[in-house]
């Protein structure tokens, strides 16, 4: 067994699947693996001495880049609808046309201030965005093995490739599903290009991204993570999956949610700010114990 996954932040329901789950994906070879993650929360950090850190959409709504005004009607969405997306009694049908109506609001808001290109930068470098501890070596380590990396997020993907950019970590294995802005031939914000990828519609945007798992027929083994349980179906458009091994970030409202978490996620890791388990696992899977 990897001696990280005795780590006090791990709860596993069934030890002995993982660890058989892990047995045959390391009898398969590391050239069939391939990783999908979340990005918000799941490779960046929850929180920093006791301090929320932003997701992608903070780090504009924060940033001088939009009014004082537009900051106040993002923050009102926020407090109105994310109590919704926490709330453990709604059920997904429920939940899903009020995210899609505040996912849409904020984004028609964030076009109406005319957002410049080439301050989305110094927005993210002023920001405090933190990847997680560990970040380095999960993202060389992948790189070095060729091992592809999706990031599968329901937030901004200028914003968050611009992350990954500045922390020197946006490899040539990594590939990005996410919203991405469409700029006017000046560089000003005019729309969000394609359909709203959203924390419940992963498994679309899965299927319809099929050309990407077409390439990667020969990788018919997962390593997922994510911190929320719409993120369960980012691998759904992988062909003739052999393996999914899924690590799950609980970071809050712990207790609520423990039980769904541990029924969902092979390994759930809580209030775990590292990437600790998800590079010791790498490290078993691609042979450097």
């Amino acid at each position: 067994m990897i001696p990280e996954l005795s780590n006090p932040s791990v709860c596993m329901k069934d030890p002995q699947r993982v660890q058989d789950i892990l047995q045959s994906m390391v009898k398969a070879g590391s050239n069939t693996l391939q990783v999908i993650s979340d990005f918000d929360m799941t490779l960046t950090r929850f929180s920093h001495n006791g301090k929320r850190c932003p997701t992608c959409h903070n780090i504009l709504d924060n940033s001088k880049v939009i009014s004082e005004d537009c900051k106040q009607q993002l923050d009102h969405l926020l407090k109105t609808y994310y109590p919704i997306e926490i709330d453990s009694t709604r059920s997904v049908e429920e939940k899903l046309p009020l995210m899609v109506e505040w996912w849409t609001k904020a984004h028609d808001l964030l076009v109406e201030q005319k957002i410049r290109k080439e301050l989305l930068a110094e927005a993210v470098s002023e920001s405090e965005v933190m990847l997680r501890e560990g970040f380095q070596l999960f993202f060389d380590h992948l790189h070095e093995h060729s091992i592809p990396l999706l990031i599968f997020s329901a937030g901004i993907g200028d914003i968050l490739e611009e992350v990954i950019r500045q922390a020197g970590v946006f490899h040539s294995n990594v590939n990005v599903f996410s919203n991405y802005m469409d700029f006017d031939e000046s560089g000003v914000l005019r729309a969000f290009k394609g359909e709203l990828i959203h924390i419940y519609n992963k498994r679309e945007g899965a299927l319809l991204n099929t050309g990407h798992f077409q390439e990667l027929r020969t990788r018919p083994n997962v390593l997922l993570m994510g911190d929320s349980l719409g993120d369960l179906s980012m691998a759904d458009g992988v062909q003739d999956m052999e393996n999914i091994l899924k690590i799950g970030f609980l970071n809050d409202k712990v207790e609520e949610r423990k039980q769904s978490y541990l029924d969902s996620f092979d390994i759930v890791l809580i209030k775990d700010e590292t990437l600790e388990v998800p590079n010791a696992v790498l490290l078993h899977l691609t042979g450097n114990k």
